[in-house]
């Protein structure tokens, strides 16, 4: 019995050290950016040791996934199946628009420094096909009271992708000097204007 119980309080230990070198690593990505992280920085964050942290996290990749997923556990996106509820295509888009964008408002600190480092750190690549997923089903939902499978349907496509790119909130509220709001309605005038071009495509 003393044996087991040893066992599970050495496994708990070893969890929670693994909990906090996540976390480490997930505030300094959110504060530096993944590319300017260290793991050096990561045990010192963590007090731990580096050897502990690779122990732990021998593949960067691992470290990469346990990061996502703690921070997506404490900044869960919107559901896109909640806006199902309305069948009015400029209601339902709007919805979508408010919680995307709130999103975007509460966690611009790591999504900024994720976009900015792409390039630099391939293995961020692997988390972002994640939200390329996400952002099908966001787009599929948005699209659907829309379209109506004419040779004008890209045009719809096309801008509301591009209306629920963080890259786009981040220019028209970040650059601009837009609210979301204001943001929303030019959006939602530019899907219109999709909306028009589709038929007079059709016509």
């Amino acid at each position: 019995m003393a044996r087991q119980y040893t066992k599970r309080k050495r496994a708990q230990k070893e969890q929670q050290t693994r909990d906090a070198i996540a976390r480490a690593a997930m505030e300094l990505h959110e504060e530096l950016g993944p590319a300017q992280t260290t793991i050096s920085a990561i045990a010192k964050r963590a007090g731990v040791q580096r050897l502990t942290v690779y122990r732990h996290f021998p593949d960067e990749r691992d470290l990469f996934a346990a990061c996502s997923s703690l921070y997506d556990e404490l900044n869960p996106s919107p559901d896109p199946s909640d806006w199902l509820d309305s069948d009015d295509p400029e209601t339902r888009l709007r919805t979508g628009l408010s919680e995307i964008y709130d999103y975007y408002d509460r966690t611009e600190p790591m999504l900024s420094k994720v976009y900015r480092d792409l390039e630099l750190k391939p293995v961020l690549n692997d988390s972002m096909d994640d939200v390329g997923q996400y952002f099908e089903e966001v787009l599929r939902v948005l699209t659907e009271p829309w379209t109506s499978s004419g040779p004008g349907d890209r045009f719809i496509v096309a801008a509301i992708g591009h209306a629920t790119h963080f890259m786009t909130w981040r220019s028209l509220v970040r650059f601009q000097g837009l609210s979301n709001e204001e943001a929303i309605d030019l959006m939602v005038s530019l899907v219109k204007s999709a909306r028009s071009s589709e038929i007079a495509i059709e016509g």
